[in-house]
């Protein structure tokens, strides 16, 4: 039987930021579909606003429309005020927050372009960085107080293989490393709170915009292997597996696969296949 049959997280409640499209919406409509009620954050509130489908509004219907509970809210991930609002709703609203993940990331134009780091906007940085990295940092720091108090909670940081090769962008892989070293150092200093933060590393994930890159007849380098990527949903798989693990603090502070999360739990894909997981873990 999978770790992830029934409703475990009925009564918690979770929040996924950046859950328009791609991996966080995957995240969303998992942790809903274990039982947990799932605030979702993004800046896409309406159709026509970003180049890629999605909207958080959307996520949350579609939870919504599968039985599920989910809670859209717009939040600009820069605007600290904006996120604790976020966090005030949830309180008032629930009095506990049990799972968050920050997946909240700005992919620029140059991310995918192969240009070198000096010929690319230094705005560029402040995008990956302030997104991605500072944001995760904001929304923990809020979320932590509530856990330590409950006792228990998990904070799942969105991280990536580039944290530890080259990848895209220099800007993007300092931001994935820096991401992984808040969550061994948070880790350390949340010992002994009944909180764990993981880093969460997906393989090659099938998004929105891989799909219109495909339909548009973009030719994908060969290491991108269609046949061999994961669906957004199978990182929420490994998210949701590790919310219900009442021992997840063994892997608190660590850098931990999505593939090696589906080898512990016994989960696979939504279509039963098992990913191979990121190039770097087949290949160190």
């Amino acid at each position: 039987m999978s770790i992830l049959d029934g409703s475990p997280l009925a009564g918690k409640v979770a929040l996924v930021t950046g859950a328009s499209r791609g991996i966080g919406k995957g995240c969303a409509i998992e942790l809903a579909a274990a039982g947990a009620a799932v605030y979702v954050t993004g800046r896409t509130t309406g159709a026509g606003q970003h180049p890629l489908p999605g909207t958080v509004g959307a996520t949350a219907e579609e939870i919504t429309a599968a039985g599920g509970t989910a809670v859209a809210v717009a939040c600009d991930h820069r605007d600290d005020d904006a996120v604790r609002a976020v966090f005030d709703q949830i309180a008032a609203d629930h009095g506990r927050l049990d799972v968050l993940v920050n997946n909240a990331f700005i992919v620029t134009d140059e991310l995918t372009s192969g240009l070198p780091f000096w010929e690319v906007p230094i705005s560029n940085w402040d995008d990956m960085i302030d997104v991605g990295t500072r944001s995760a940092y904001v929304a923990s720091v809020l979320a932590t107080p509530v856990m330590i108090g409950q006792g228990d909670g998990l904070i799942a940081n969105i991280s990536s293989s580039g944290a530890a090769e080259y990848a895209w962008h220099v800007a993007y892989g300092v931001g994935k490393c820096a991401l992984d070293r808040m969550t061994s150092d948070c880790a350390r200093e949340l010992r002994d709170t009944g909180v764990s933060m993981v880093s969460v590393w997906p393989g090659f994930v099938r998004t929105e915009r891989i799909d219109m890159a495909v339909d548009a007849g973009v030719e994908l380098p060969p290491s991108l292997d269609l046949s061999a990527a994961e669906s957004s949903r199978f990182t929420g798989r490994a998210v949701t597996a590790l919310a219900i693990d009442s021992d997840r603090s063994r892997y608190t502070g660590q850098a931990v696969t999505s593939r090696d999360m589906a080898d512990s739990y016994g989960f696979t894909d939504v279509d039963g296949s098992l990913p191979a997981g990121p190039l770097h873990d087949r290949t160190s």
